[in-house]
């Protein structure tokens, strides 16, 4: 009977979907009212995408923070609400990933540069070392996918990391967490584990915007730099720091320029000629000029990629000349090209030269793998539940997404269709989408059930959820204190209103699952 009774437990996973600090805030209030109505301790698996994974971080600061959730969500408030990291322990921090690892991307510099803006916080802590303390909580999974195979629509895209494990959800190819993004080639060569700052940071990197980052070198990066060259020219052996300086100010301008398609001219011959006076006259391998200005024939998108070959060229220059491979110049010059090659979220693949009949070859042939915000898939955890081996009876998906709240559930129906996983069907009325309800659910035979609730609805907003949406947007600057206590109570009203019901459903799949497991006895 106690074997019985065991097996008739449903594994209940809560996903929290991407969308900024509205999707931060949103899973805040609705954990704090799920907690109150006496069921947050049903949930097994809280799984996240993008903003919903500053929550997740914030709360798995805490061991066993489901037991003290309001003591948690008050520290939680408390930070997000008040100063913001100096721009010294940015810098500090962007210097320790820089020089700490083999492989450095723009997820480094979004870590610093936006999570911190939000979060409040340089989090150094690592996932690993949350293993064994929080006995009381849900099982953490943070979400991203892989470039790669998103873009070849090959392999599997659906990756994973919680404290045990990371790696391929459907494939159920992984490595143990703390050695993830260590090389496996004949002999490891380890890598130190990221700490929770970088996770958040590859979790959300759907907002990363080429200007802007481009304007933050400008305001805040060049200053640095300029700093540092003055302090450089003291020394007789160092490079004309003023003309290297000059060149790389002109190129971030350059860049900016291109993008909001303006003439670059200028700037481009400034750059040739300081290069060919540091040169000592030789020539420079630098495209030329003509082909950006052609725009008839280019167009945005080509002269964009020429752009990107002109930068990574000044880059090469400097790298091949061994000039400017002091702090900070080497850093400004590394993020340079990795802007221009847009390299996000990159790490050894530790499948590299593997020989797994069971692993799709795509995840096989490279060195590198890049990782990059789920969001830009899909905005919302399901496959990472959706693994046969977690046998989940009821999924609660929470939706704060900017897009329509239904595109999450939706496409995952129609993508477990074509992957042959368990998934009931999905129907949403033109009704439901200009006026969505609070509570949907949808059920199937020998599929989970699956509990749809978008963030805004007719319930908790009446006829203002565009105003709403409009107000909590998921790519505005931080929200005020007064606005972060009104979503928590907007999103929290979501299961003050639907306690009875969503307890219904957990009563049907365990009673569901208590017969099946009878049967299985008799």
């Amino acid at each position: 009977m106690l074997c019985a009774f065991q097996d008739a437990v449903p594994n209940i996973a809560l996903l929290g979907s991407g969308g900024g600090q509205r999707a931060m805030v949103g899973l805040l209030g609705s954990l704090v009212q799920l907690d109150k109505a006496g069921l947050l301790d049903c949930v097994l698996y809280l799984s996240g995408v993008s903003g919903s994974t500053w929550c997740m971080a914030s709360l798995y600061q805490e061991p066993d923070w489901s037991t003290k959730l309001e003591t948690v969500k008050n520290k939680i408030i408390k930070r997000i609400s008040g100063p913001g990291v100096s721009w010294t322990d940015t810098l500090a921090k962007l210097k320790k990933y820089y020089y700490g690892k083999d492989i450095f991307s723009l997820t480094d510099v979004w870590a610093v540069m936006l999570v911190t803006t939000y979060v409040k916080e340089i989090d150094e802590c690592k996932l690993s070392d949350q293993w064994d303390q929080h006995s009381k909580d849900p099982f953490p999974i943070y979400t991203v996918i892989d470039k790669q195979c998103k873009q070849r629509e090959e392999g599997d895209p659906w990756f994973e990391i919680s404290p045990h494990e990371a790696g391929y959800s459907l494939t159920g190819a992984f490595v143990g967490t703390s050695s993830f993004g260590s090389q496996f080639k004949n002999t490891t060569k380890k890598q130190d584990e990221m700490d929770m700052l970088y996770l958040q940071a590859l979790c959300s990197s759907v907002l990363a915007d080429e200007e802007e980052i481009w304007k933050w070198i400008k305001a805040l990066l060049l200053p640095e730099i300029k700093t540092a060259s003055e302090k450089m020219r003291q020394d007789p052996h160092s490079p004309p720091t003023d003309e290297c300086y000059q060149v790389l100010l002109n190129l971030v301008d350059m860049n900016l320029a291109v993008l909001k398609g303006t003439d670059p001219s200028a700037l481009d011959q400034s750059i040739r000629t300081t290069l060919t006076d540091l040169s000592g006259g030789q020539s420079q391998l630098i495209c030329q000029l003509e082909k950006l200005n052609d725009d008839k024939t280019a167009g945005k998108k080509a002269a964009k990629q020429y752009m990107m070959q002109y930068t990574v060229d000044v880059c090469n220059y400097f790298s091949s000349e061994r000039k400017l491979n002091s702090w900070p110049f080497d850093l400004l010059i590394s993020i340079c090209r990795c802007i221009a090659q847009w390299i996000w979220g990159r790490h050894y693949n530790f499948l590299h030269n593997m020989r797994d009949e069971a692993v799709p070859a795509a995840l096989l042939e490279s060195e590198t793998r890049d990782y990059i915000d789920a969001g830009l898939l899909l905005n919302s955890p399901y496959f990472s539940v959706l693994r046969k081996e977690r046998d989940i009876d009821l999924i609660i998906s929470l939706d704060f997404s900017e897009s329509d709240y239904f595109t999450t559930v939706t496409q995952t129906a129609e993508t477990c269709k074509k992957l042959k996983i368990p998934f009931p069907e999905v129907n949403i009325t033109s009704e439901d989408v200009k006026k969505p309800k609070a509570f949907y659910v949808f059920k199937g035979t020998n599929t989970p059930t699956v509990i749809h609730i978008p963030l805004f609805n007719v319930s908790n907003c009446g006829d203002k959820i565009d105003a709403w949406r409009k107000k909590y947007g998921t790519t505005q600057v931080p929200y005020s204190a007064e606005m972060i206590a009104e979503l928590l109570q907007v999103s929290g009203k979501n299961f003050t209103i639907n306690r009875a019901k969503l307890l219904e459903q957990i009563r049907v799949v365990a009673e569901a699952k208590y017969f099946q497991a009878q049967e299985r006895q008799i």
